[in-house]
């Protein structure tokens, strides 16, 4: 039997997929010893209650709620507690003690990253995230490693499984929301509260460490645009549907010109959109998760798989555990973060996009004529229009506006503009298309 060196493991949290990484340290010891060239030992599991239920078995002699003994004790800290706080003070008293770091914690890292990645470059300790996005997909280290040397130009990213899953069921099988929420609350994919996935707060947060890390520029939270998907109507993605197009919950990160200066920016934004049913990202069903990149040399790349479950992240979280143990066990300076660029970030209402604007207006003459004046004062480019009877509210008609890119500014004033005009009834939807 090799006499491998010992690598101490700290695992804090024993949740779905805490417990699932205690168990695949244990279970494959001997295998994960020959990868890395030490040995991995799991000195404790640091949780609030060592009697509650876990989802895997958890040898009880490793149980404690002494977290501050245990990574002390610690040369690689697992960090699966989630939230701010006490991570955010775990994971800082790990780093001062040399530790490197695992985490899964994307309200941590969005909120709080630059603060603990300028703790760890200052003691010369690693923190290690590919589990924050995505759940089980790669997306950190290709974005952090293998994309390093390129240019990535865009982010086109379905990120957060539980609404995937309700707008899914709502196009496939022509649900309500509130319906197609309720079956993935009864599934397990959304929580009892889903306003953290429902709002947007979930991928908004994935979207700050994403453009943070492909853009080499600090994205705080706050600078992201958020919007959930709450409003969106069953009315809304039939329609979507009939024009060849499925409704999706999109993190978009991306360079722009700012169109006042022309400098080079970043925009960072969560909304539902209108993505056509030829685009890849039309193909991801269920709870799964996809990120499609666009790279000046790489080109296109899309990396797709389970977004969520404990079994699936913690293969991720193992993922990183192997590496930062192998990074001790041959020793050198890690990979560091990198946020030369600096770039400005770009508000919301300098983006631009398509829209696709839906009106419940009067059906008469010199109507569809009075509504295009007011697209065309705005400089609002339409590109088609479709009409049809407002049932069952006659003497109004439904028109479906698509414009050319423009201004999210610009469209807003138009938007202002046709609510307070006497021939228009309702916006009843203004939606935005996006991978085209």
């Amino acid at each position: 039997m090799i006499d491998y060196p010992i690598v101490r493991v700290a695992l804090l949290g024993a949740g779905s997929v805490g417990a699932q990484v205690a168990t695949m340290l244990l279970e494959h010891a001997d295998e994960l010893a020959a990868r890395v060239g030490a040995r991995l030992e799991l000195v404790g599991v640091a949780v609030r209650d060592t009697t509650a239920p876990r989802t895997a078995d958890v040898p009880a002699e490793l149980l404690t709620t002494d977290a501050d003994s245990l990574i002390l004790g610690s040369d690689l800290v697992v960090e699966l507690i989630g939230g701010i706080e006490p991570a955010l003070t775990f994971v800082l008293q790990a780093i001062n003690s040399g530790a490197d770091i695992v985490t899964a914690n994307k309200a941590l890292l969005a909120t709080h990253g630059p603060q603990l990645f300028a703790a760890a470059e200052h003691v010369g300790a690693q923190l290690y995230y590919e589990a924050a996005v995505g759940g089980a997909i790669p997306i950190i280290r290709p974005l952090r490693e293998s994309l390093a040397g390129d240019r990535v130009n865009r982010i086109l990213g379905i990120v957060n499984g539980t609404t995937n899953f309700v707008l899914d069921r709502m196009d496939e099988h022509n649900e309500t929301l509130e319906s197609a929420l309720a079956m993935a609350t009864q599934l397990g994919y959304a929580e009892a509260d889903p306003t953290a996935d429902i709002e947007g707060h979930d991928a908004a947060q994935k979207a700050a460490i994403l453009a943070s890390l492909a853009f080499h520029t600090v994205v705080p939270l706050e600078n992201v645009y958020r919007e959930g998907i709450s409003s969106i109507t069953k009315e809304q993605v039939e329609s979507a549907r009939n024009a060849g197009y499925v409704v999706k919950l999109l993190a978009i990160c991306e360079r722009v010109r700012d169109p006042a200066t022309h400098r080079e920016s970043v925009s960072a934004r969560v909304y539902p959109a209108l993505v056509h049913r030829a685009h890849p990202l039309a193909t991801v069903h269920g709870a799964n998760n996809a990120v499609f990149v666009q790279a000046e040399a790489a080109g296109d790349l899309m990396f797709y798989g389970a977004g969520a479950g404990g079994r699936e992240t913690a293969s991720a979280v193992l993922g990183d555990i192997v590496s930062a143990a192998r990074r001790r066990v041959a020793g050198g300076p890690g990979v560091a973060e990198s946020t030369h660029a600096a770039l400005p970030l770009l508000d919301i209402g300098s983006v631009t996009t398509r829209y696709h604007v839906t009106l419940h207006v009067l059906d008469k003459p010199g109507v569809l004529a009075e509504i295009a004046g007011i697209f065309s004062v705005h400089g609002v480019s339409v590109e088609l229009v479709e009409q049809g009877v407002c049932e069952p509210i006659a003497p109004f008609a439904t028109l479906v506006i698509g414009t050319h890119e423009a201004l999210e500014a610009d469209l807003a004033a138009t938007v202002e503009d046709l609510v307070s005009n006497s021939v228009v009834r309702t916006v009843a939807s203004v939606i935005r298309v996006e991978g085209s």
